[in-house]
């Protein structure tokens, strides 16, 4: 279940604490090495901070963001960033989302300082945009398949004679295509639109995330390994790419290097 706005502001609350020392709880006691291992390298967020942190790396240039807004919303954020970013120099992309931050992956060397917090924390057009982000990627795609399957759009074949779930994709990304193309204005296609952006991205809840991260101090860091907390998004990222034995060696070796970058 994704991270909701009140258990969101309860982990805020208890970095901000453990920001000042304070380590109240068992969990917290627990946690409490990589917290200062967090503190250490970078920055801990916090109810008053927003962190970003820019490493380079054999994969390329990365940027990681702890908005604390929960995947959904994280999933916007990205895609709105990305896009922004795009509009104002060529450049490719690669997304990974959790509960408490995203990460940005490109090839080329971006200035993060600048482009992230103007991207980022800027509210104008954000409906606009988003959709444009929207048509860009395959999210409302993916919500207009069950759409025009619902509908009646899509033929499933008849009784017993069942078309493949191939077979339906295809017939629904085509007219999917016909309509962004030749029809922007269909009415199912204004639904997936719709859809995505309430149930998929929580559009309510971006753009109050947007708004208190306006009200948060920005920390950028340049940081030379993964942090604590960048850490989990980098493996998120790779197991949408590798293996479950090959991913389970590579996270083996990020832990050993981790591990002896934060031995004294």
């Amino acid at each position: 279940m994704p991270l909701s706005s009140e258990l969101a502001t309860h982990m805020l609350n208890r970095l901000s604490q453990a920001h000042r020392g304070v380590f109240e709880g068992p969990e917290m006691q627990l946690v409490k090495p990589l917290l200062q291992l967090q503190s250490h390298w970078s920055t801990l967020p916090s109810r008053e901070s927003l962190v970003i942190e820019a490493m380079q790396s054999r994969e390329g240039h990365h940027a990681f963001v702890y908005p604390f807004a929960g995947r959904h919303a994280h999933i916007g954020l990205a895609s709105l960033i990305a896009w922004r970013i795009g509009q104002l120099q060529a450049a490719t992309f690669s997304i990974a989302v959790n509960d408490y931050g995203f990460e940005l992956l490109t090839t080329d060397a971006l200035d993060w300082q600048t482009l992230i917090p103007q991207t980022l924390l800027n509210a104008d057009h954000l409906l606009d945009d988003l959709l444009q982000s929207l048509n860009s990627g395959e999210l409302a795609q993916r919500r207009f398949r069950e759409i025009a399957r619902i509908s009646g759009l899509v033929f499933q074949g008849m009784p017993g004679a069942a078309k493949s779930s191939r077979q339906v994709q295809a017939s629904s990304s085509l007219f999917f295509e016909v309509f962004r193309k030749y029809d922007p204005d269909n009415e199912l296609l204004a639904q997936s639109h719709r859809e995505v952006l309430e149930q998929e991205l929580q559009i309510d809840r971006l753009r109050d995330s947007i708004k208190a991260m306006q009200q948060r101090q920005v920390f950028f860091n340049e940081i030379k390994q993964a942090t604590p907390f960048a850490f989990p998004l980098m493996v998120e990222r790779l197991r949408e790419k590798l293996s479950t034995e090959k991913l389970s060696d590579r996270v083996a070796r990020m832990v050993q290097a981790l591990e002896a970058a934060a031995t004294p």
